[in-house]
């Protein structure tokens, strides 16, 4: 017996010390990136014909790192994986979010949970996978995430991974810089990113045009970080607004875009706070030119289960805020089925006044 106990107290010494060591190193390689980080600005080879003055289509999609598949609930979520099925399938959702972009041609696109190198997506270099479908076009990319390795769930280690976001555009981006959000102070950050919007600026119609794009907090947030993640974007739009240009800012907001809520809607689909909007700006799904028919399919389903068309939850979380000189034509949800990600494309079209 006395050995038995000796035996016993000994592991969970053994035990204790490793979770005191693993602790030790959560913290120690925690680390944010500075704000106002410059952003290299590089070009895909190829040729891309460039957009006179005038109409310009604009996408954002987020590509959930190539994992959500139809048939894929993530644990964070409440469902059971933490990783894409397999590196074909994470190859394939990114080819084939990379080949949507493709054939809509926009002139500017906004993409979301890019992995660059990650344990859940297998290390496979998604920005590599989608400039192989923007061929001449300048891009930017972010850092938002970059974890170090977390042992849960415990039945499928999320990993260590590193991701970001990344602007593409036909036209030439002369400038462009990482704003780092303000984020949780809680435990929660270790599984939440390192948020952050960037800014790139292109020059256009005599003027620049300063496209934002967002990736907002999902997990664990409060009001207040909400809040403040909004009031430092406006700080920025709006200080380029008075400049004399032309602001838009896409992305994915993680707030219901749409007037009417649901009544089975979950906690983290909250209302986006159309009231907070500063002078001179405006959701662009609230324009008159938009219809029912363009926005019915919703941007977002819920993860918690494999996607059922008739049962599973959806939400539209991504869409644009564009300031007063510039005149929306179109906008649309592109409906695909959630075929390559959680998420499903919106597309824009606009005039710079």
């Amino acid at each position: 017996m006395k050995r038995i106990v000796k035996y016993i107290t000994v592991t969970v010494m053994i035990l204790l010390l490793f979770a005191a060591l693993y602790v030790i190193y959560i913290f120690a390689a925690y680390d944010r990136l500075p704000d106002q980080m410059i952003l290299g600005v590089e070009r895909v080879s190829g040729e891309s014909s460039r957009s006179e003055t005038g109409s310009y289509r604009i996408m954002t999609y987020n590509i959930g790192f190539g994992a959500y598949r139809p048939e894929y609930s993530f644990f964070m979520d409440g469902g059971s994986s933490s990783w894409g099925k397999d590196a074909d399938s994470v190859a394939a959702a990114v080819c084939g979010a990379g080949t949507l972009m493709r054939e809509e041609e926009a002139d500017f696109m906004l993409v979301q949970e890019v992995d660059r190198d990650g344990t859940r997506s297998y290390h496979i270099d998604e920005l590599g996978l989608l400039n192989q479908f923007t061929e001449g076009y300048y891009y930017a990319y972010a850092q938002n995430y970059d974890s170090p390795f977390l042992f849960f769930p415990p039945w499928e280690p999320h990993g260590a991974n590193r991701a970001g976001i990344v602007t593409y555009s036909r036209d030439e981006i002369v400038d462009a810089v990482r704003r780092s959000l303000p984020i949780s102070e809680s435990l929660s950050k270790f599984v939440d990113l390192d948020r952050c919007y960037s800014i790139t600026r292109i020059p256009l119609a005599g003027k620049t045009l300063c496209v934002y794009n967002m990736h907002m907090s999902a997990y664990g947030s409060s009001d207040e970080i909400r809040s403040g993640q909004l009031a430092m974007l406006y700080e920025d739009m709006t200080a380029d607004y008075e400049k004399g240009n032309y602001v838009i800012c896409g992305g994915d907001f993680n707030h219901n875009l749409k007037t009417e809520a649901s009544h089975n809607a979950p906690q983290w689909a909250y209302p986006f706070p159309r009231e907070s909007l500063p002078e001179g700006f405006r959701l662009a799904i609230d324009d008159t030119v938009v219809t029912q028919e363009d926005i019915v399919h919703n941007t977002c389903r819920s993860a918690e289960e494999p996607y059922q068309e008739e049962t599973t939850y959806t939400v539209t979380l991504d869409g644009f805020i564009v300031s007063d000189n510039v005149t929306v034509k179109s906008y649309r949800h592109v409906d695909t089925g959630y075929q390559y990600s959680d998420h499903d494309p919106v597309i824009m079209e606009f005039v710079l006044q």
